[in-house]
């Protein structure tokens, strides 16, 4: 770790991207670019055959940001189909997927590689397992970018941060300093210790998925006398402790609008700030008022569209070199805001994260948003958490923590069908039970057959 590297990315992911126009920052977005091809086509043995068959003898014949389409698409299959000739430290997988395991179990120093390269699992929604490698330098550059981002104005230092992940990582431990503490908590242990020890901690910064975020606000109850949290019950402790979060995060999980707003006033938050981050990268961060930005300083962001509002991500990341990040296509909806947001940035604004794209619903032969499906079910009362499942036969199964709640939403879905002009799949209701060992899904299209 260089600690003058991560202050050196924190200066000038903090003030130093200034774009006054889109066109500004296209115009830096193409010298990254070129600078990033030229790069890989001297250290990766893929992209040396794949720059030529697209542009010749130089990457510098890539004129404007649009030629990068010219370029072959990437997904994780194929990222790991040829991962041997696409990095660019001369790793091999076989090695890479060993330390990887190796490191899975918390073991950190294990998943260590040559030239400090560290491996990492990564399985994300979908299942299939995938690894990824970050040298000392891009583990510096996160951990300066990502701070620049989270830490809050007015206050640099003496932060305390708490990170509730499913996995630790050497990645996150890069953030930890005499000036800044960090605190990981495995969401497979107890929450409700997790919550008791929390206490005690008292963050500064709160992140963590919003499944998470919800049992820990059940944990809590906040109080008249302050604008902070009070442990509800806390055994075992003298008097009652607060938490006085200056920020909450949402990570790992989509932020339903309904969540949002309900875990904001849980924490006695203004608005609950988000990090879109994945293997791929940190691709997204809220500003100062509450909306959610592209990072489009660090990454191109094609857009396929789905309709006028909604696309799927293509990202090339400018800084990732070990394993480069060149045109993968993620497997997420991601809907642009309709205005722009009041703060001026020339980044993307964002309406919402919507979900994966494989869990849109088919109904009635129609492709349903799973954003369209969550915003008709919160229009019913007299319930808090709720998934909706939709089996190979087209059939769905909605869990509510409050089934005295089922006839209030399933009026609000046959409603939303009747809008949409479709028939009603057929649609059991269930009592909704937390696993806290799997990324909530609100709505999910899963392919196997329904449960008898």
């Amino acid at each position: 770790m260089s600690k003058a590297r991560i202050v050196a990315t924190f200066i000038r992911a903090r003030w130093g991207y200034r774009f006054r126009s889109r066109k500004a920052l296209e115009r830096y977005q193409l010298r990254q670019l070129r600078r990033q091809l030229r790069f890989l086509a001297k250290r990766s043995p893929l992209f040396q055959d794949v720059l030529v068959d697209a542009f010749g003898s130089s990457p510098d014949r890539l004129e404007n940001l649009e030629d990068l389409a010219r370029l072959p698409l990437m997904d994780k299959q194929s990222m790991m189909a040829n991962f041997d000739r696409l990095n660019t430290v001369g790793a091999q997988l076989a090695d890479v997927e060993a330390a990887a395991l190796g490191g899975a179990d918390g073991a950190l120093p294990s998943s260590r590689l040559p030239q400090g390269i560290v491996a990492g699992l990564s399985s994300g929604t979908s299942g299939h397992r995938g690894v990824f490698v970050t040298s000392p330098q891009e583990r510096d550059h996160w951990a300066g970018t990502v701070l620049a981002m989270t830490l809050p104005h007015g206050r640099l230092w003496g932060h305390r941060i708490a990170l509730f992940l499913r996995a630790g990582n050497e990645l996150y431990d890069t953030v930890r300093s005499r000036a800044i503490d960090f605190r990981f908590y495995d969401t497979h242990g107890d929450l409700v210790s997790h919550a008791r020890d929390l206490a005690e901690y008292n963050p500064t910064i709160l992140v963590a998925p919003p499944s998470v975020l919800d049992v820990l606000a059940e944990q809590c109850m906040a109080t008249e006398h302050s604008s902070g949290i009070a442990l509800a019950s806390n055994p075992g402790l003298s008097s009652t402790p607060m938490l006085h979060p200056q920020r909450v995060y949402s990570v790992a999980e989509v932020l339903t609008d309904a969540d949002g707003t309900r875990l904001a006033q849980a924490f006695s938050q203004e608005h609950l700030h988000q990090l879109y981050q994945c293997t791929e990268g940190l691709l997204a961060h809220t500003c100062e008022r509450g909306t959610l930005h592209l990072n489009e300083q660090i990454a191109i962001f094609e857009r396929e569209w789905l309709d006028d509002r909604r696309f799927v991500p293509i990202v090339t990341d400018f800084r990732r070199r070990t394993q480069p990040i060149v045109r993968y296509r993620l497997n997420d909806i991601l809907q642009v805001r309709s205005s722009p947001c009041d703060c001026g940035s020339v980044l993307t604004a964002l309406e919402r994260i919507e979900g994966r794209e494989d869990d849109t619903l088919i109904v009635d032969g129609t492709p349903v948003f799973a954003d369209v499906v969550a915003r008709a079910i919160v229009r019913a009362d007299g319930f808090t958490n709720y998934r909706v499942r939709q089996f190979a036969d087209g059939s769905l199964e909605v869990a509510l923590d409050d089934l005295a709640a089922r006839d209030e939403v399933a009026r609000a879905l046959a409603e939303l069908w009747a809008r949409l002009g479709l028939e009603s799949p057929v649609t059991d209701f269930i009592g909704y039970v937390h696993n806290p060992t799997q990324k909530l899904r609100r709505v999910q299209r899963v392919a196997e057959r329904k449960p008898r």
